[in-house]
């Protein structure tokens, strides 16, 4: 006689795996890889490579020999992934070993420190950047300017479109964001008037087209990058009809880490909502501090810092926004 055995649930189980979707994440990222190649050439190939091997190396040390974990979890590709996100958000001509210290701190601090994979509260890669820039402002504020192909720590320098809207909010003229690249430019990456910015946030349009395959693939959902970029276009109309001296709602998205941020930082599964209504409330408040940040705050760009300030609300937000439980008695009034 067969015996009938009933295991705990889930009893159905998905094809989705971590290796599955980080390597998907690492081919969305594919296009804006290219460009910043075509860009920035020599600098750009020394800082994710450096980056990315830094951080490999660093979780399979700390795995191995503080954590003293018999499997080690390099292959899954979320070392990988940090790497890269770390080193799309560094300058093309940003010195070795400050890409090492930056991928130590991501990997050491942002990520094993919790535990590692899917327990940390903060996006690694996103920690490790703003440390950096905390650390070391002047390297980390010093933007190749663009049509040097093969420029890295000798590149010329220039001013990027943030720091031009930065400005013209602190002088008062509003003139001076004449000087900011037509929206052609900025969708396609080039800027003929100054700096480029990071290694990852020049071509809006490579961006657009990783979030088109993550979505095509099923790896995140539209609820994060809409609801985040459809808030800055908003908050950011309002203020350039209130004061012409706060630019564009166009030129706000399309510059900075603002695509690269509502894409691939603030999607991270582990420190973000889980609920579809979650997701929308963490991109708003996204939105609305990135705004804040960039026109009123200390720094041109405001995305990093706002990502990872709703990184610590997700837990918050995970307990009182929650899907309906399965078999939940539902009380009738009345």
């Amino acid at each position: 006689m067969s015996k009938l055995i009933v295991s705990l649930s889930p009893h159905a189980h998905g094809s989705d795996t971590v290796e599955k979707n980080m390597y998907g994440v690492i081919i969305a990222l594919v296009p804006a890889l290219l460009v910043s190649l075509f860009y920035f050439g020599l600098g750009s190939a020394i800082v994710l490579a450096t980056s990315v091997i830094a951080c490999v190396l660093f979780e399979w040390a700390i795995t191995k020999y503080i954590l003293k974990r018999e499997k080690v979890t390099i292959c899954d590709g979320s070392a990988i992934l940090t790497g890269l996100l770390l080193g799309f958000n560094l300058p093309s001509n940003l010195p070795i070993w400050i890409i090492i210290i930056g991928a130590l701190f991501a990997i050491g601090v942002g990520k094993m420190t919790f535990g590692g994979l899917g327990q940390n509260i903060f996006n690694p890669a996103l920690l490790g950047r703003a440390f950096l820039l905390v650390s070391f402002p002047a390297q980390m504020t010093s933007w190749p300017v663009a049509g040097q192909l093969t420029s890295y720590l000798d590149a010329e320098t220039g001013a990027t479109p943030l720091a031009i809207m930065k400005t013209a909010i602190k002088t008062g003229d509003a003139s001076l964001l004449d000087q900011l690249p037509s929206a052609t430019h900025l969708l396609l990456g080039s800027n003929p008037t100054g700096g480029l910015g990071t290694i990852g946030e020049v071509c809006a349009l490579a961006l657009l087209l990783g979030l088109a395959y993550m979505l095509w693939k099923k790896i995140i959902t539209w609820h994060i990058p809409v609801s985040i970029i459809a808030t800055v276009f908003v908050f950011s109309g309002l203020l350039h009809l209130a004061n012409p001296i706060y630019a564009d709602p166009f030129a706000e998205i399309l510059t900075g880490g603002l695509m690269l941020g509502a894409i691939f930082m603030a999607t991270d599964y582990v420190t973000s909502p889980m609920t579809g209504k979650g997701q929308l409330i963490y991109g708003v408040a996204i939105g609305l501090l990135t705004v804040v940040i960039r026109n009123w705050g200390s720094y041109p760009e405001g995305m990093s810092f706002a990502i990872l300030i709703m990184n610590a609300f997700t837990p918050l937000i995970n307990t009182y926004i929650k899907p309906k439980r399965f078999g939940e008695v539902v009380s009738k009034n009345g």
